[in-house]
């Protein structure tokens, strides 16, 4: 690995760093009051817990696809240039 590749490792994890640091403070406080607010709407006959489901799925999935809408168009860009 020359020195180039390296510096971008660590930026990159650096940046990676820099992002999941607020998530994981608040992740402890909050993970459990939505799963009791989840399970009790359930036993009381309703579909909240469900949509609730759904969201975070939602949520967790648009990081991913903006990632990887930036990367597909760099990786495109990157290879026109080289043709």
């Amino acid at each position: 690995m020359d020195r180039r590749q390296l510096h971008k490792a660590i930026v990159l994890v650096l940046i990676a760093g820099f992002v999941m640091y607020p998530i994981v403070g608040d992740l402890a406080a909050q993970c459990p009051m939505c799963r009791m607010a989840a399970e009790t709407n359930l036993q009381n006959g309703g579909t909240e817990g469900r949509g609730l489901n759904t969201g975070i799925l939602y949520m967790l999935s648009l990081p991913y696809l903006l990632i990887g809408t930036i990367g597909f168009i760099w990786w495109r860009n990157k290879r026109k240039v080289e043709e």
